[in-house]
C-alpha cells in the first residue's frame, strides 16, 4: 500500500491504486480510506459526464485521470458514416445505442464540426480529438486503443497539435452544442457505471 512502512513487507514494492468509471462520492469514499492515484473513465468531446464532479474531485484530491475511448471507439476520427456497417457479435458497436440508425445520423454532426477544425489545422480529426482532451488539464492522460502502428504514430502526434484557447472554445461549444442521441452502451452495461 502506498506510504506502508516496506519493512513491513520485505520485497514488496509500494502499490498504487486505481478506480474505473467511479463516482464523485465513491472516489471520495475511497480515497479517505486508500489513496487512488488514477481513475478511469471514458471521456471525450462526445462523452462529457467526468466533467460532472469526478474531474474536480481527481483535481482536489491529486488524482491523476486516464480517459479511455477518447476517440469515442472510433468516432471521432471520421472514418464512419451513417452507412458504416458493424459485425454483429464481433464488434460491440452492433450493440450500442449511439451508433444505431438515426441516432449515428444525427451525432455525424459533432464528427463533421471535428473534421473542419481538423482541416483548418492541417490534421486528423482523431488528433484533434486527442489534443483537446490533452489541454484540458496535465493530469489527464488519455489512453486511445488501435491495433495498427501507424494509428499508434498519428495518436502520439496529436502531443504537437497546437490548440489555442480559442480552439479549445470552439471545440467545446461544438461539443455542448451538438445533443448526443443513444446511449453509449446498452443499458444493462451502462447500469455498471457511475456507481
Amino acid at each position: 500500500m502506498p506510504g506502508t512502512d516496506s519493512a513491513n513487507f520485505p520485497g514488496v514494492p509500494s502499490l498504487n491504486y486505481g478506480m474505473s468509471e467511479a463516482a464523485e462520492r465513491t472516489i471520495r469514499r475511497a480515497h479517505a480510506v486508500q489513496p487512488v492515484t488514477a481513475i478511469q473513465s471514458e471521456y471525450s468531446l462526445w462523452w462529457r459526464r467526468p466533467e460532472e464532479g469526478v474531474l474536480s474531485a481527481c483535481q482536489e484530491l491529486g488524482i491523476g485521470f486516464v480517459p479511455y475511448s477518447p476517440l469515442g471507439k472510433g468516432f471521432l476520427t471520421g472514418t464512419i458514416s451513417a452507412g458504416t456497417a458493424f459485425e454483429d457479435g464481433n464488434d460491440l458497436r452492433a450493440s450500442i445505442p449511439r451508433f444505431q440508425g438515426d441516432a449515428l445520423t444525427n451525432n455525424l454532426r459533432l464528427v463533421d464540426g471535428v473534421k473542419e477544425i481538423a482541416k483548418d489545422k492541417g490534421v486528423t480529426p482523431g488528433q484533434i480529438a486527442l489534443a483537446w482532451l490533452l489541454a484540458q488539464e496535465p493530469w489527464i492522460v488519455p489512453i486511445p486503443g488501435t491495433t495498427k502502428l501507424h494509428r499508434v504514430e498519428e495518436n502520439v502526434a496529436a502531443a504537437n497539435v497546437d490548440l489555442d484557447d480559442a480552439d479549445i472554445a470552439r471545440l467545446t461549444e461544438l461539443s455542448d452544442s451538438v445533443t448526443i442521441e443513444g446511449g453509449r452502451y446498452p443499458d444493462f452495461l451502462e447500469a455498471q457505471t457511475n456507481l
